[in-house]
């Protein structure tokens, strides 16, 4: 039997892949697609009209799973409603605060849920060669993190960006909020040691570039991902929603589900 997945924003650019990719799945099926109250099902439906609900609680009486890629306020609707319906919850929105993080954590108490910032499989292998690199780099190696994507994204630094933020702070086990520094402008003075930088572009349709930058006397290294479609992030997703069906209860992430863990 396939596992039901409810997804939620169907008319975003995430929604409309992952319909196109669980509609065609094997293990996965499209139980119903969310639409935000003022939205109406696109014409022709890319599947069938009756499976898209304005109500949350309607579509999660047919699922086993919500993949969810809408906004923060509606992540927080989201919790209460799977921790209500007994459905596991695959959470790929960024730009939570700290609230809205409690209220997913809330969730996790009583479903099974799995957050991450990029549900692609390169960005996850990524962030373990980011943290072993930073392990292995000299104190006076410099960290930056470069992203870029497309115009119509609303948070920045991108969570991914926060993501290989994290990863490099893990490697030198200090704190990201006390190491990163965001912007730069004027006259800044030297390089704070031990500073994580982030550089953050904007514009087109870029889908999503991330480099980590090692840098010290003479070497430089990268490690870079660039996305070219969104299926690299739909393919992680459903391959979260699978692994997760048979999860108890517990926020859980990509790196649990790629067996990264240390």
């Amino acid at each position: 039997m396939s596992i039901r997945i409810a997804i939620a924003g169907g008319n975003g650019r995430m929604g409309r892949t992952l319909i196109e990719l669980i509609d065609g799945h094997e293990a996965l099926s499209v139980a119903a697609v969310t639409l935000a109250q003022d939205e109406v099902a696109p014409e022709p439906a890319p599947v069938a009209a009756d499976l898209f609900t304005h109500d949350i609680g309607t579509a999660l009486a047919e699922a086993d799973v919500l993949i969810d890629f809408t906004t923060p306020a509606t992540s927080v609707m989201h919790a209460e409603a799977c921790a209500e319906a007994g459905v596991s919850w695959v959470l790929g929105t960024t730009g939570l605060d700290a609230s809205q993080q409690a209220a997913v954590a809330s969730a996790a108490e009583k479903v099974a849920v799995c957050q991450s910032a990029n549900f692609s499989t390169g960005v996850n292998l990524m962030l373990r060669l980011v943290e072993l690199a930073t392990r292995a780099s000299d104190d006076d190696t410099d960290l930056e993190v470069i992203e870029a994507h497309h115009r119509h994204k609303v948070d920045a630094p991108s969570g991914t960006a926060l993501a290989i933020g994290k990863a490099m702070a893990a490697g030198r086990n200090v704190d990201l909020d006390d190491q990163a520094v965001f912007s730069r402008e004027g006259i800044t003075g030297a390089r704070p040691e031990g500073s994580i930088g982030f550089a953050t572009i904007r514009g087109g349709d870029i889908v999503g570039d991330h480099t980590a930058l090692f840098a010290s006397e003479g070497e430089l290294l990268e490690i870079t991902h660039r996305a070219g479609t969104r299926l690299a992030f739909a393919r992680g997703a459903c391959r979260a929603a699978a692994w997760l069906r048979e999860k108890p209860a517990g926020l859980y992430d990509m790196q649990d589900v790629l067996q990264l863990r240390d």
